[in-house]
């Protein structure tokens, strides 16, 4: 057990991260199992998530992840299935009031004047 204040800090830093990750790669890891056994383009669209979600959480490179992902484009195309379209969240904004009437035209801001570069003094001459 450490005794330093920091190591005691990077223990349970390291716990937490030992816990995200496990949780990160079993969800990676049931993904592909279920591409695996039913290529189906909603199985593929989530083991592709899962990878992407891998990659930026840090547990798999990029570099391995686009190979994964190769993996499964050909055995999806290979039995025969279509890639489900990209589908975007729709943002939903937020409620706006009805523009209010112009206001009367602001007062320009004031210019503030620019600094100007201090000169450099010369370096003494020694004798």
């Amino acid at each position: 057990m450490p005794i330093i204040k920091s190591a005691k800090k990077r223990v349970r830093v390291a716990r937490k991260a030992a816990v995200r990750n496990s949780k990160t790669k079993r969800t990676l890891r049931n993904a592909l199992k279920l591409f695996g056994r039913k290529s189906s383009s909603a199985s593929q669209s989530k083991a592709q998530s899962a990878v992407d979600t891998a990659v930026k959480k840090g547990v798999m490179h990029k570099n391995k992840a686009a190979r994964v992902k190769k993996q499964m484009a050909a055995k999806a195309k290979a039995a025969g299935t279509k890639p489900q379209a990209a589908v975007k969240k729709a943002v939903a904004k937020p409620a706006t009031k009805k523009a209010a009437p112009a206001k009367a035209a602001k007062a320009p801001a004031k210019k503030v004047a620019a600094k100007k570069p201090a000169a450099k003094k010369a370096p003494a001459k020694k004798k």
